[in-house]
């Protein structure tokens, strides 16, 4: 087994994945009217569905992000060599800053946005071993 993708529930795919691209640099590989489109990444895809896609996926409901007043426990992390840069672009695309970068004890950058769909999104600089 290996990972795919991570999907995130949002209430307007289009409007997700124009930010993404916006803020994070991210290409858009499709966005079908169904509610659904994903991002390039790499060997995995983001993925955004709509809210409506969730429904039906979870019929017994699910906490949605964009109506959560504090950011749902889990994140989706960005790797980027300028961690700084990458904060202030996804701010002054919309994002909120949730935590300024940091060092971490083991060296790393990390710094913590929320995007107007509610998704939070670690920014970190890749872990040297």
């Amino acid at each position: 087994m290996k990972f795919g993708y991570t999907i995130v529930y949002v209430p307007d795919v289009l409007a997700s994945v124009e930010f993404f691209e916006r803020a994070f640099g991210l290409k858009r590989r499709f966005v079908h009217e169904s509610g659904y489109g994903e991002m390039e990444t790499g060997t995995t895809a983001l993925a955004f569905a709509a809210h409506e896609l969730g429904s039906s996926n979870l019929p017994n409901g699910y906490v949605k992000a964009s109506d959560s007043h504090t950011p749902l426990g889990m994140e989706v992390a960005l790797v980027t060599d300028d961690v700084m840069g990458a904060h202030e672009k996804a701010v002054a695309s919309g994002a909120v800053s949730v935590k300024e970068p940091m060092e971490k004890p083991w060296g790393q950058m990390v710094s913590y946005v929320r995007c107007p769909d509610g998704t939070l999104v670690e920014l970190c600089s890749p872990v040297v071993t």
